[in-house]
């Protein structure tokens, strides 16, 4: 197993930011589709992919791919999976999710029901046994349908990887980690330049923003489904991505990430939060209303989840908060706004037609991501 394929799923409309870091970690892209990237690397690839990765859900070990337009196709060629190369005598092993799109076979409960008696039939032939213990490790398999084409993955990860570890109490209506990082990756932001969030809540945008900043690894403080795979991964191979993920990091840095929100319980959290994260120490957290934006200094950044009226405010706050939040905007000279909401009447009451917007889907809530875009700052003279 020298050369593996590794699924990385992602938000609808962000495969772009995830191809690009993956990139950067050195792995070749295979594959973008709608919510996923695929990509090639070895057995080293799954520990630094789940530890590195900012805006991947989780990465699956591909196992195979197929076509089944029946369930007696389904079932045969699941059970032509050469499964004992994964899965050891005593491994636990079940079908945790099947999705379906376009395609014959759409029943997400005889999907996986029917995959796993597969499984079971293959390796009771391969390990000449009727019964298996599932004392063992996890081995979660994750089954994707699209037009009739069945692509089978190992869920390396376990828990989703916007589950970073520091955010125990996410406070009210919170946006994943992995969907915020992916955020501000698609803005010009880097970490010596201001960056300003009026509606913080639970801090999910500045701690991200901090851990980039710090060049925090994601995922070093917490851990994963295959790192019980002894089978298939060394643990030589999990602690030398963490000590690499802990040689990068640079938290001595100098940073302007702010926090602001209007709730004193909801910044306790977020404060707490980023002391968890480590990064408490760069940014400032301040109770305060949007209409009360203000920074002394040009050139910053609005990275923002404002309300949508879905759960956190009632309908008819939305455009004066959205008033109030354009009225500030326009105050802070030559600054940038980003925010991402579902509110459709975000841009009549902001007060300005975003420059760019984007689809994306947050949950199941359609969501656009608004870009209003301010001027560069002059190039520094040397």
């Amino acid at each position: 197993m020298d050369k593996m394929e590794w699924i990385a799923p992602c938000h609808f409309g962000l495969e772009s930011v995830l191809k690009r870091e993956i990139q950067n970690l050195g792995y070749d892209i295979l594959q973008v589709e709608d919510g996923r990237v695929t990509f090639s690397g070895g057995m080293d690839a799954v520990c630094r992919a789940n530890i590195f990765l900012r805006t991947a859900e989780r990465i699956l070990l591909k196992v195979a791919s197929f076509r089944a337009e029946t369930f007696d196709e389904l079932f045969e060629k699941t059970k032509e999976i050469r499964w004992e190369d994964y899965i050891p005598e005593d491994g636990k092993f079940w079908v945790t999710k099947a999705a379906s799109v376009k395609s014959r076979l759409f029943s997400p409960s005889d999907i996986q029901s029917i995959m796993k008696k597969a499984m079971v039939e293959r390796l009771k032939a391969r390990y000449r046994v009727q019964w298996f213990p599932e004392t063992g490790a996890s081995y979660p398999v994750r089954v994707f349908l699209m037009k009739d084409t069945v692509t089978v993955g190992l869920d390396t990860t376990g828990t989703s990887l916007h589950k970073r570890g520091y955010r125990p109490v996410a406070g009210k209506a919170p946006i994943a980690e992995n969907l915020a990082a992916a955020l501000i990756m698609l803005t010009p932001w880097k970490k010596d330049r201001i960056l300003v969030d009026p509606f913080c809540g639970s801090g999910t945008f500045p701690i991200e923003a901090a851990m980039m900043a710090a060049n925090i690894a994601p995922g070093m403080n917490r851990s994963f489904t295959a790192e019980t795979w002894t089978n298939l991964i060394a643990k030589k191979s999990w602690y030398e991505a963490v000590n690499e993920a802990q040689d990068l990091i640079d938290d001595g840095i100098d940073t302007d990430i702010q926090g602001y929100d209007v709730d004193a319980e909801v910044l306790r959290t977020a404060r707490k939060n980023a002391e968890e994260a480590g990064v408490a120490h760069l940014i400032h957290f301040q109770q305060r209303e949007v209409k009360d934006l203000s920074h002394p200094k040009k050139y910053g950044f609005i990275i923002t989840n404002p309300p949508y009226g879905e759960r956190l405010e009632e309908k008819v706050t939305l455009p004066r908060i959205y008033r109030e939040f354009g009225e500030a905007f326009r105050r802070l000279d030559s600054w940038s706004a980003y925010m991402i909401t579902s509110y459709e009447d975000a841009q009549r009451y902001f007060g300005r037609k975003a420059d760019k917007n984007r689809k994306i889907y947050n949950g199941m809530i359609r969501t656009y991501f608004y870009q209003f875009s301010g001027p560069r700052p002059p190039r520094q003279k040397n």
